[in-house]
């Protein structure tokens, strides 16, 4: 819901990829025409939209529709940008509309989703979208009866919020990088441990000011140092916001899975394909990697049309949208252009059946790009039936296995001291604020060397592989676990080890590398696969918390998300175990306390960690193994 970085605004996304292009590549003249409106919808608000018809449109045309809080054009586009050419060339009139309450848009902005669809006179992202269809087709001269909507993140989002009540004319739709459930996962927490800077961050761009995005004025660069010495949760509002930012004081409001979150968790209302929806996902989107997976299997409950389908690729959080996505941080994608791949062989295609009737539909029901073999790949059914789970065992001689620990596999555990004063960063420092976006976008593959050697960071690996070891479907880490303290947080990371040779060296051996050559090689790089995090309150319930048992192994399920990637022959596995990650992940203060949101300086305890690594506490990763 509150997920762009502003690089990846859509509409700041049109005016780089329109500053990028070459001045040869610049048309004689814009390709829209641009018309500017004040939507009314059922409550008597106008929605400022604005309205781009192709300059040589010859004939009735689809509309494409998109809504979001991040502002619309305010003169023609001077050429087409590189994220609409593929759509383009089929001939679409492009429409964008301010949601209420943001810049033009009359009404209040509200940063959650709740849906009532029981109550007639409620308004919401549902109800304001059925109404503006409805408008434009009786105002948009030369449209053809059909809509689609596209959007990503918080336009993928109301995109996919209108599957609650689609307009009869709505004939497709591609919610791209949508959340669903703001306390379970996606943007705000991770199974209600708060992404503290993100949350904080986003909240004061949207809420700060109406009528335009507003950066949270840091007076140190390294915001690892800033929060740190923000001390308790409590002192944002106490130092800083003073309740002046709504959804901030929500968050803090109501630290569990109560009715607030439950009400905005939108998806507990989908349980059917209603409108064709081509849901897509990036395997390190850094902000929604899990909601598109979420309404996929939501709308597959009742899809009698098969015309629910899902696409997943090595992205960043909108990367799909880049003029090339050729690659990831340092990670190549074998000289594959995936966005503009994914863009012209399966977008474009997708909307051209369902709104031009040409061309063939899907005849799979998830297409990836699969990382390791930088091979595309479609499947039937997803997960694929052929996937095998497989356990991977974790050795307390810091060694992982795919055979189960027995009497003979000496010590029973690991250990390590968790101290909330000196957190274990999720990237290496010096941390940029989230936004304007910088490292932010690809954090989730740097090299995870940077906490190689922290005492508070437990490293299993395996041996070299033998062969190619592909995973395709959900991941999973099953861990036994105690902490000294009566609450804990354990992150978990599953880890593709490069060998030391893997990028040879390609400076001339006269002459040495270039500045910064060897750097950015790949040799023994530790790149991220899946990283979670689970937090020891809600283990026996996400409503009401409990304290841990101090000294008393727990088992800990901890979900790692779908992905589909090849661990190729040569390399290691290597996963990662830690109780801190600052600040993306607040500080547990490892002392229960009523809501970590109201948790004194006092309460911030060390705590002793273990990992149970015997044959009766077996911890283990489940991986889909192909064969």
């Amino acid at each position: 819901m509150r997920s762009l970085n502003l690089l990846l605004l859509p509409f700041v996304l049109l005016a780089i990829a329109i500053a990028q292009e070459s001045p040869s590549q610049t048309p004689s003249k814009p390709p829209f025409k641009l018309q500017e409106v004040m939507i009314p919808v059922r409550d008597g608000v106008h929605l400022q939209t604005a309205i781009l018809i192709p300059v040589d449109q010859q004939g009735p045309l689809p509309i494409l529709f998109r809504r979001t809080p991040y502002g619309v054009p305010e003169k023609p586009l001077e050429q087409m940008p590189s994220s609409l050419k593929e759509l383009a060339q089929d001939g679409y009139i492009f429409v964008i509309q301010n949601l209420r309450g943001r810049f033009k848009s009359e009404g209040k902005f509200d940063l959650t989703s709740w849906v009532d669809l029981n109550d007639p006179k409620a308004t919401n992202e549902t109800t304001d979208a059925y109404d503006s269809i409805e408008w434009l087709l009786k105002h948009v001269p030369n449209n053809n009866g059909k809509v689609g909507m596209y959007g990503v993140s918080y336009d993928g989002l109301t995109t996919a919020l209108t599957l609650l009540h689609p307009h009869p004319a709505l004939k497709a739709i591609s919610e791209q990088a949508s959340p669903v459930d703001q306390w379970m996962n996606d943007d705000d927490h991770r199974y209600g441990a708060l992404r503290e800077s993100y949350d904080f961050e986003y909240a004061v761009m949207e809420q700060a000011d109406k009528n335009k995005n507003t950066h949270f004025d840091f007076d140190v660069y390294d915001t690892y140092e800033w929060y740190l010495d923000l001390g308790p949760l409590s002192n944002i509002n106490g130092k800083y916001l003073h309740g002046s930012i709504p959804y901030w004081n929500s968050t803090v409001d109501h630290p569990d899975y109560d009715d607030f979150w439950k009400k905005e968790a939108w998806v507990r209302q989908l349980h059917a394909s209603t409108v064709p929806n081509l849901n897509v996902g990036g395997f390190w989107d850094q902000e929604d990697p899990w909601g598109p997976w979420q309404i996929f299997r939501h709308a597959e409950e009742s899809d009698p049309q098969h015309s629910n389908f899902i696409v997943a690729g090595p992205w960043y959080h909108g990367e799909w949208q880049a003029a090339k996505g050729d690659s990831i941080g340092l990670i190549p994608f074998g000289g594959h252009e995936t966005s503009r791949e994914f863009r012209e062989n399966i977008e474009a295609p997708f909307f051209r059946y369902y709104l031009h009737d040409q061309g063939e539909k899907p005849q799979w029901q998830a297409s990836t790009f699969q990382s390791g073999s930088n091979t595309w790949h479609t499947y039937p059914a997803w997960p694929p039936k052929e996937a095998k789970s497989t356990n991977l065992y974790l050795y307390a001689d810091g060694t992982l296995s795919f055979t189960a620990p027995d009497s003979t596999s000496g010590k029973k555990f690991r250990q390590y001291v968790s101290d909330p004063a000196n957190p274990v960063p999720y990237r290496a420092r010096p941390i940029s604020p989230t936004y304007p976006a910088g490292d932010w976008r690809t954090w989730e593959v740097a090299d995870q060397r940077f906490v190689d050697n922290r005492p508070d960071v437990l490293s299993f690996v395996s041996a070299p592989l033998d062969h190619d070891l592909t995973i395709t479907g959900p991941l999973a880490a099953d861990l036994f676990a105690s902490t000294s303290g009566t609450d804990s947080d354990f992150v978990v990371k599953l880890i593709d080890v490069y060998p030391q040779d893997a990028q040879k060296n390609s400076w001339n051996p006269d002459e040495g590398p270039k500045p910064g050559q060897y750097a950015q090689s790949l040799n023994g790089y530790e790149l991220p696969i899946a990283m979670e995090v689970r937090r020891g309150r809600y283990l026996d319930s996400f409503e009401t918390p409990h304290p841990l048992t101090a000294n008393k192994p727990r088992e800990w399920n901890v979900p790692l998300r779908d992905h589909d990637h090849v661990f190729l022959k040569g390399h290691r596995i290597m996963v990662q175990i830690q109780s801190t990650w600052f600040p993306v992940i607040d500080r547990n203060p490892q002392k229960f306390v009523p809501s970590i949101y109201q948790a004194k300086a006092s309460d911030f305890v060390s705590a002793t960690q273990r990992i149970y690594c015997s044959p009766e506490m077996p911890s283990h990763l489940v991986l889909p193994v192909m064969p």
